[in-house]
């Protein structure tokens, strides 16, 4: 076995990191049984518990973000972000139940005593930076729901984004080990210095060290050329002792330019090259902020590459025949991945289905077609603005069409790669379900995580990461209820 794939063989799966994240989660448990503390009722052992799960949670919260390829490499950016997400839903709600749940003793027996309590705990200067941690948590997640509707660049979106979990982080860790019942002393306490630590070391990783890299190896940008309407492929090449990006056809790389290569102002972009070429090349469409000025860079500019990461890959699935759908720039990836199928002569049969909203949308349309002289490869393209060539299907891809992709190929043995706009994704993917693809054998990647419609694949996926939740809650109940007796 390669060095490459004993690491891909040792990279946990999705079970092994939904059990990593509950072990986790009980280690601050575990080890306040094993301190003696004054007797409290079981509703604020309960508060206890929720206040420490949570406190680790939002620390976990900064390597679930898809920066690390260690942790997203094997799940993909979609499953990543998704859990991303909903954790940082119940740990808001644990943080919010943390002060309730240690005055609702008090509330049951007289309400106005226990809004008293309550006040006290919200204005008093010794939980100061507690409420700042619950402030700060209820503002990041209320931007990151309306990041869309807000004024703001994406790049002071995330600043803003790292800032408050900063302080949702090392707020919470100051009330903690100041007023915190179990982890003012004792091996708690020695665990929230650690996650400190942690935390200041991946900010070190992220802002720091990449910093570095990002000047230490940089590319140059090579050419600029348009290939469609506001569709435009960079051609990146490294510079001096800048080595070779090691990536596999489908995966993506964050991007900077010029004085703005630092990690804040870095976006993601998929590679729609082959690692058989010298540097590799991107195919970005303007859609807002940095993407409007992307044809207007000038060649020999400086650029900062980041990566590889993602799963979008033959490499990660290894199919016996594939179907690559690609919608809009969606086809950046799948164009990465056929160039790379014709560089090295790949034999499996490949299907690829290319949907754009009007013909100035297609990009690279010639290349495509002339790869079906080197692979065994079928064409669907289709144009919701009406065929302008023989090949070229008026609508979209319905089932029949998606139904005819199939055609010949054993879906158990066929996995498809879909990449677009995320409602194309919901609809492609739920079709090939329908139609006998495997749950297992779709993959894809989308261009937003905003709510709106949910494929079936979504629905699952959050379905298992709400029992992690659900684990996670039956930690508190347990804690609360041995913390009294141990």
């Amino acid at each position: 076995m390669s060095h490459e794939n004993t690491l891909s063989a040792l990279r946990p799966s999705g079970p092994g990191l939904a059990l990593a994240y509950i072990l986790l989660a009980a280690l601050p448990l575990a080890l306040a049984l094993s301190q003696r503390v004054a007797p409290a009722a079981m509703w604020e052992y309960a508060a206890a518990a929720m206040g420490m799960i949570a406190l680790l949670g939002m620390a976990v919260q900064f390597v679930t973000s898809g920066r690390f390829e260690g942790v997203s490499g094997k799940l993909g950016i979609d499953k990543i972000m998704g859990f991303h997400k909903l954790a940082a839903s119940w740990l808001a709600l644990a943080v919010v139940l943390h002060p309730l749940a240690y005055i609702w003793p008090t509330w049951a027996q007289d309400p106005e005593l226990g809004l008293l309590r309550l006040q006290f705990y919200l204005t008093d200067p010794a939980y100061l930076t507690g409420v700042l941690a619950l402030g700060a948590l209820v503002v990041l997640i209320a931007s990151s729901i309306l990041r869309d509707r807000l004024p703001w660049p994406y790049e002071a979106w995330r600043g803003v984004h790292v800032v408050l979990g900063l302080v949702a982080v090392f707020g919470g860790l100051h009330h903690a080990v100041t007023v915190g019942r179990f982890s003012a002393q004792g091996p708690v306490a020695l665990l929230w210095w650690g996650v400190g630590a942690a935390v200041l070391a991946v900010m070190a990783i992220l802002y720091g060290w990449r910093w570095a890299r990002l000047h230490r190896h940089p590319w140059r940008l090579a050419s600029v050329t348009k290939r469609a309407d506001r569709m435009w492929e960079l051609d990146i090449q490294p510079v001096g002792n800048t080595p070779a990006l090691p990536y596999h056809a489908g995966q993506f790389v964050w991007m900077t330019e010029r004085t703005r290569r630092f990690p804040l102002f870095d976006h993601p972009f998929s590679i729609a090259d082959s690692p058989a070429r010298p540097g590799l090349s991107l195919l970005i469409k303007e859609s807002g902020d940095f993407t409007n000025q992307i044809g207007t860079l000038p060649e020999g500019a400086r650029i900062g590459i980041d990566g590889p990461y993602g799963e979008f890959s033959l490499h990660a699935h290894d199919p016996k025949a594939v179907l690559l759908i690609g919608g809009g720039v969606g086809i950046a990836p799948v164009l990465g991945i056929l160039r790379d199928m014709v560089a090295r002569g790949d034999t499996r049969p490949v299907r690829l289905a290319y949907a754009v909203g009007s013909h100035a949308n297609f990009a690279c349309l010639e290349e495509i077609r002339a790869a079906t002289r080197s692979l065994d490869l079928r064409l669907w393209l289709t144009c919701e603005d009406g065929a302008s060539a023989p090949d070229i299907q008026a609508g979209r891809l319905t089932q029949d069409r998606l139904r005819d992709m199939l055609d010949g190929l054993d879906p158990a043995q066929t996995k498809a790669l879909i990449c677009g706009p995320g409602p194309m994704v919901v609809a492609v993917s739920d079709t090939l379900l329908d139609l006998g693809l495997p749950m297992d054998n779709v993959i894809y990647e989308r261009f937003d995580y905003a709510a709106g419609a949910r494929s079936r694949q979504d629905r699952a996926r959050t379905r298992n990461i709400l029992a992690i939740g659900g684990g996670v809650g039956a930690l508190v109940a347990g804690f609360s209820a041995l913390a009294g007796v141990v």
